[in-house]
This record gives C-alpha cells, sequence and structure tokens, in this order.
C-alpha cells in the first residue's frame, strides 16, 4: 500500500527529528579486516558525515599492538589507545564495535554494557554459554543495544537458500562442508585454543545457518582432532558434527582448517523430497529428476557495510534489526553441546529452550 503525501511528510519529519536527536559515538575494538570495514562503513554513511550537526563520529580505536593501533588511527583520522578499557570508560563514545579475538568478546561486552554504551560483537558474543545469558539480560536492564553480527544471514548463499527452498519439499538431510588448507599455518589467533575457542563456537555461522533455517535441534554428536604444533598453538584442526533437529531433519557439518588438509572445500547441500539445493562455492543449482536449474548468488562483497548501516538506522530509527541476540545465543547453545560431545563422545540432548 502507497502511502499518501501527508503519511510521507511525517515520515520524513519523525526520521529528521529522530536523526536530529540522536547521537552516535562509536569507538573499535580490533584493527583486523573487519575493523576496518566497520571504519570505512561508519565513515562513509550520510549521518556520521554529518558529524558536526549531529555529534556523530567514528571516534577511537585499540588494537592488540601500539603499531597496528596507531597505523589504523592514522588511516582513518582517529585517536589511538592503549587499552579497551580505557575505551569503554569515555564518555565521548555511545557505541563500542568489538572486532577482536574470540576470547575477549564477553569481558569487553560486559564492560561496554556497564559503562551505558551499546555494543556491536562479531560473532561469537561469548565462549561461554552463562556469560552470553548474563550479557543478554545485562542490555536488557541498561536498555542497550546488544547486536551480534552474523553476516550469514546477509549474505548471497543464505538468501538463494531461503528463496527456493520452498521447491524441494521436505528437506531430510544437509550437508556444510567448509575446509581450508593452509600451508605453512598460520600462528595467529584462529589457531590458537583459548583465543579461537572451539572450532564450531569460533566458526558459529556453520550451526547458526542451519537453525536460522531448521530450526531447533534435539541431539548433538561431535567428534574433533586436533594436530598440535606448540601448547597454544596447532597446525591443524578438523571437527565434524552430527545435528538432529526436532522436526526429523538430520544434518551433516565438516569444518577443518591447516597444514594436513590437502583439498579446499565450501559445499552447502540440501536435500528434500522433491529435489536438492548444491551450492559449491558461489555456484547454486536447482536438482530435480532429468533437470539442473542454476541458481543465482548475489557476491558476498558489502556485507559488513550492510550489517553496521542497519545498527545505525536501527538506533537512529528504531529499524528491526535482521537477528536478535537471543536466536545467536540458541546458536550458541548448539555449539556448546557440540563442544560437550566431543569432549565425552556422547550425544548431547538439548534442552527444550
Amino acid at each position: 500500500m502507497r502511502e499518501s503525501k501527508a503519511e510521507l511528510v511525517k515520515i520524513v519529519y519523525n526520521s529528521k527529528a529522530a536523526l536530529e536527536k540522536a547521537k552516535v559515538r562509536v569507538g573499535l575494538v580490533g584493527t583486523g579486516y573487519a575493523a576496518k570495514f566497520r571504519a570505512e562503513a561508519l565513515l562513509n554513511d550520510r549521518r556520521m558525515r554529518e558529524a558536526d550537526a549531529l555529534a556523530s563520529s567514528l571516534v577511537a580505536v585499540v588494537g592488540h599492538t601500539t603499531e597496528k593501533t596507531q597505523s589504523f588511527a592514522k588511516e582513518y583520522e582517529i585517536e589511538a589507545l592503549n587499552s579497551w578499557q580505557q575505551l569503554i570508560e569515555r564518555s565521548d563514545i555511545d557505541l563500542v564495535v568489538i572486532s577482536t579475538v574470540n576470547r575477549d568478546h564477553g569481558a569487553i561486552a560486559r564492560a561496554a554494557l556497564m559503562n551505558g554504551k551499546h555494543v556491536i560483537v562479531e560473532y561469537p558474543l561469548s565462549l561461554d554459554v552463562v556469560e552470553a545469558e548474563e550479557l543478554i539480560a545485562l542490555a536488557k536492564a541498561q536498555q542497550k543495544l546488544l547486536h551480534v553480527e552474523h553476516l550469514e544471514l546477509l549474505g548471497g548463499l543464505h538468501q538463494a537458500l531461503k528463496q527456493n527452498l520452498a521447491k524441494i519439499g521436505e528437506v531430510f538431510y544437509v550437508r556444510y562442508s567448509t575446509i581450508n588448507p593452509q600451508n605453512p599455518a598460520p600462528r595467529k589467533w584462529t589457531y590458537n585454543h583459548q583465543l579461537f575457542g572451539f572450532p564450531l563456537i569460533g566458526a558459529l555461522s556453520r550451526i547458526h545457518r542451519l537453525t536460522d533455517l531448521f530450526g531447533k535441534v534435539s541431539t548433538v554428536n561431535c567428534h574433533q582432532r586436533y594436530w598440535q604444533t606448540e601448547s597454544e598453538y596447532y597446525q591443524s584442526c578438523l571437527c565434524t558434527s552430527q545435528l538432529c533437529f526436532t522436526n526429523g531433519l538430520l544434518a551433516q557439518i565438516i569444518y577443518g582448517k591447516g597444514e594436513t588438509i590437502w583439498q579446499s572445500e565450501r559445499r552447502f547441500e540440501v536435500h528434500g523430497e522433491k529435489g536438492g539445493l548444491i551450492f559449491d562455492g558461489d555456484t547454486g543449482f536447482f536438482i530435480q529428476p532429468g533437470e539442473t536449474t542454476p541458481i543465482e548468488v548475489a557476491p558476498r562483497r558489502g556485507l559488513f557495510v550492510k550489517d553496521t548501516i542497519m545498527v545505525l538506522d536501527h538506533l537512529f530509527n528504531g529499524t528491526p534489526l535482521y537477528v536478535t541476540p537471543e536466536e545467536s545465543l540458541y546458536t550458541l547453545k548448539v555449539a556448546d553441546a557440540a563442544q560437550k560431545a566431543a569432549q565425552t563422545g556422547l550425544t548431547i540432548f538439548m534442552k527444550d529452550t
């Protein structure tokens, strides 16, 4: 239904009033590629460019090393700080964006919320389910935004899946495999037990695609193996998990990376009673008896920008976001069950939550 001229005038007036009242001054924790995309998205947004009128701007950054922090700050013409504690205590920052190692997400988010800041955090919200629950409750008590980024839901592959899922009838089996050979394996935080966390928690999107599409999980099995080089770092990991959903769907997730992995794979198979959806990299097909039809998959570029704009829309205008912290929390609970299954060798039964 088209709005009347009077309604359009009212919408524009209300949006302008909300924009004039809003104030979003941002601090970044992290200097990697995610932080760079966030910085560029913020600086290119019209509302942030009009900083003099709105008191909105990208203010400061802190990273793991002084050199990287100062280089990042110089590139984006913002202030370099020495610690994330210093950043979240500043009165001239309203929104904290957390783009650092997984281990620190929970602690930084908690401190930011306690200091009255809105929070964007890359998944996972925390490596610990109980802490994640506490953070969601804290955000509600503080009446502050807590947004857990899940870019996979915005990407072309996921959108193509949603658009074509009804064509294949009742889905009974899914296989999702992401294998990334790296030789030599980098000595970086994504190969560190403590900094990255359990593979399917650190790579939470592998499970979140499935819970978003297919709902609740009833049982979880999982096996994993590491190839070690040092006590803190590993050269390879391989993790396989089997999820049984409450609707009867069986799903297999395979995640591997490092030196002892020899063939790359990024494949998503969805098998239904009337056909299948097969995505190999960025190429998709709808398969029926005697017929295979290509599926257009939009490129993955620009997702951090899209996510950032959605958060600003929410803060300025109250526009709903594409994912809730509770949805991310449920996926984290499934990943935590996978970790317990890998540790014990037992089938883990999910509580009805």
